[in-house]
């Protein structure tokens, strides 16, 4: 089953995805991952709430009229968008309707927020993005490596130089 980290990581990187999916984990050694999970624990206490586990996603907290995503830049909105509709996508399933809401905590203590909704158009694409995923982890080895600037900051960034 595709996660919101995998559809995530679809959109940041073919590479990281296949790895990810694939059991290749290299994240418990990355500073930037363990960042966002202290971050993560750190809203839980502040709304004294956990995250909710629906099927194999989880989501950071659920209101009346939203569903919330926190994260600690904004620095692949793309990805984000795409792991929120997932989230959404699986509320509909269980017939439990909401708004998405992404709250960015940038390191200067600013956040900023963006709204989204699961319409007929996002949903359509999400289908094809989880058959595009599926295609790609099930791939018998990783897509080459692109080597771009925020490689240098990927949990996985050693690998692809073997």
């Amino acid at each position: 089953m595709i996660t919101g980290t995998l559809i995530n990581y679809y959109f940041h990187c073919k590479t990281q995805c296949w790895l990810h999916a694939n059991r290749l984990n290299l994240e418990d050694n990355s500073e930037d991952v363990r960042i966002g999970k202290v971050l993560h624990e750190i809203q839980e206490q502040k709304t004294k709430k956990a995250e909710i586990k629906i099927d194999n996603v989880k989501i950071d907290k659920i209101t009346k009229e939203y569903l919330v995503e926190f994260k600690k830049s904004d620095s692949d909105p793309e990805a984000v968008k795409w792991q929120v509709l997932l989230y959404l996508y699986k509320l509909k399933q269980k017939g439990i309707d909401r708004k998405g809401k992404i709250d960015y905590h940038e390191k200067n203590h600013n956040t900023k927020t963006e709204i989204l909704e699961l319409d007929e158009q996002n949903e359509k694409e999400l289908l094809r993005v989880l058959e595009a995923i599926e295609n790609l982890i099930n791939l018998p080895k990783p897509p080459a490596p692109k080597f771009e600037n925020k490689c240098k900051k990927c949990a996985y960034y050693e690998y692809c130089f073997i």
